[in-house]
């Protein structure tokens, strides 16, 4: 596994990701990152990482074309797989994610697995909302979420 760091407008970040693809982009949200003993730094393997996510905070950029490895249960899958077809600038509620999943009644779960997604900005867990319309928790703090939605239109003030 190969890691680096890069800065962003949210901060700098933590990417991680292997011949398999991005496994990883955590965002200081006040937890330490934990990295393995294992890991090497990058040289040119995340680079292309860095170039989209450069080109998506410039404005440039509504979808990331990148091999995506995340690891997780296959129910974290299914709802990672379905935050990313939540359209760039658009926002859906927790309960219309577990709909959109065919699990009425998982919006907990639903809730949980959005946590756990291990590849923020890039699988867009910061498009859902409250039911209500509010913004709601996110890992890397709802001022990040409040930004990322602006950068795409979804949130004016």
């Amino acid at each position: 596994m190969h890691y680096r760091y890069h800065d962003s407008p949210i901060g700098p970040l933590l990417l991680a990701g292997d011949e398999q693809g991005l496994r990883l982009l955590h965002m200081d949200g006040g937890q330490p990152w934990q990295l393995n003993e294992n890991w090497q730094a990058a040289d040119a393997e995340l680079d292309e990482v860095c170039r989209q996510l450069d080109e998506y905070f410039a404005g440039q950029r509504q979808q990331f074309q990148l091999r995506l490895a995340p690891l997780g249960t296959p129910f974290q899958q299914e709802v990672w797989q379905a935050l990313q077809r939540i359209p760039f600038g658009r926002t859906c509620s927790y309960a219309d994610l577990a709909q959109r999943i065919a699990r009425p009644r998982a919006v907990r779960a639903v809730g949980t697995a959005n946590g756990a997604n291990p590849i923020a900005v890039v699988i867009p867990c910061h498009r859902v909302i409250g039911s209500n319309g509010t913004l709601t928790g996110y890992a890397g703090g709802l001022e990040r979420k409040q930004l990322l939605l602006q950068l795409e239109g979804a949130w004016l003030l």
